[in-house]
């Protein structure tokens, strides 16, 4: 087995982590996924495993099965909710607790709920662009018009204040586009662009990304749970097509749902900076990021990006990129 059965990434590794069951019983697992913490016995057939995932997560209770060659922390059940459109809630105090100190001992119990498009945190939309980029940008615009009722678009060019866009479906004001230098400064460009959101979350986009209108409707509804959670962050995974082929670094999981207040760290390669560290955020399965890329922008763009932040442009990614998905 590769790939974690749950989130499919490429980080299975040993493990001496245990779990302790609601009748007392202690289980040791041999494997963890370094993504999303999910634990597996020795010869853990993934199938298998996905089924009783499943099965489980159809009940408006979970209650974790000491017999299953799988385990998972309420930190782990969370993410592995959403993957079908569910939510979770701690059912005690511990559990609230675990939650905000995972990876815990205790097998997880919780109750679940469906993710509804209606309701939850409002949720801004927020775009990345160069200036050729805008029009097709500002075109592609009314595929987000289900969910988004805020959109802020920021070109990288010389520095203008945001200025109202008519675009249909929007209601008038809703679109707004800026301009300020990137200047080599990714993060510099995704905090200004966080200012510029309306709401208490954004949802930060490249041109060259998209997420589906049905992965969009339930952005609330996750806001809402990392409210109630002590969540500022939430990554989604992104599927990177070069040339239109599913690269293997997947599922390549990119922070972009964020608290308005929360700040990027550097240059290239930028993240979220959380104050208390990674439990402040959690991976979200429900849906994919696209990202398009070409051969030629592959090649390029760790160079480039080694240029910016000399030790940190990943040109070994490079190769992984334009190797095609494999299980």
């Amino acid at each position: 087995m590769r790939r974690c059965f749950v989130c499919a990434a490429d980080m299975l590794g040993p493990s001496d982590r245990h779990l302790i069951y609601p009748g007392g019983q202690r289980r040791t697992f041999s494997l963890a996924c370094g993504s999303c913490g999910v634990l597996l016995a020795a010869g853990a057939d993934p199938e298998a495993c996905r089924m009783h995932l499943a099965r489980s997560l159809s009940e408006p209770l979970f209650v974790s099965d000491p017999a299953a060659a799988y385990g998972l922390d309420l930190y782990t059940l969370r993410s592995a909710a959403t993957g079908r459109r569910l939510g979770t809630r701690p059912l005690d105090e511990a559990g609230r607790t675990e939650l905000r100190h995972p990876h815990g001992t205790r097998a997880a119990r919780a109750a679940l709920f469906a993710l509804e498009p209606s309701g939850g945190c409002p949720v801004s939309l927020g775009l990345l662009c160069r200036p050729a980029e805008r029009d097709e940008v500002l075109a592609a615009l009314p595929v987000h018009g289900g969910w988004a009722d805020d959109v802020a678009i920021l070109i990288d060019g010389p520095a203008m204040a945001a200025v109202p866009m008519p675009v249909a479906g929007f209601a008038e004001g809703a679109v707004r586009v800026a301009a300020r230098p990137l200047d080599g400064d990714f993060a510099a460009q995704r905090n200004a662009l966080q200012g510029l959101a309306r709401h208490g979350w954004i949802l930060q986009l490249d041109a060259d990304e998209v997420l589906s209108p049905e992965a969009g409707r339930l952005l609330p509804a996750l806001a809402a749970i990392a409210e109630a959670q002590g969540v500022a962050s939430i990554g989604l995974a992104r599927a990177n097509r070069v040339d239109g082929v599913l690269s293997d670094v997947f599922p390549d999981v990119q922070y972009r749902l964020n608290r308005t207040g929360l700040r990027y760290a550097g240059r290239v390669h930028e993240r979220p900076v959380l104050d208390g560290g990674w439990p402040e955020s959690f991976i979200a399965l429900h849906g994919l990021i696209e990202h398009r890329l070409s051969g030629a922008h592959v090649r390029a763009r760790s160079r480039r990006y080694e240029a910016l932040d000399p030790g940190r442009g990943r040109p070994e990614e490079e190769i992984a990129l334009l190797r095609p998905y494999a299980d």
